[in-house]
């Protein structure tokens, strides 16, 4: 894959069902990328549908498995609070 992350792990483990529809992604992407994009054509991404399916995919495992996204960021209220 030209612009892909096919072979990161943690891409993978938040949901084996997305991995498919990443991998369609990758290769619509890729073909668009080297087929239009690079000739010149820039008149839209023709796989955003497909991005779009993947991301709802990987949205519903992270609620699913209630996968913190960046760790401690959504860890909780205490991260603003001055010590008392």
């Amino acid at each position: 894959a030209y612009f892909g992350y096919s072979n990161d792990s943690h891409m993978n483990s938040v949901g084996e069902a997305c991995t498919d529809l990443k991998r369609e992604y990758d290769q619509c992407f890729n073909r668009w990328f080297a087929e239009k994009f690079l000739k010149g054509d820039r008149s839209g991404d023709p796989c955003t549908e497909t991005f779009r399916k993947y991301q709802r995919c990987v949205q519903k495992a992270i609620k699913e498995k209630d996968i913190p996204i960046d760790g401690v960021e959504f860890m909780g209220p205490n991260k603003d609070k001055p010590e008392s």
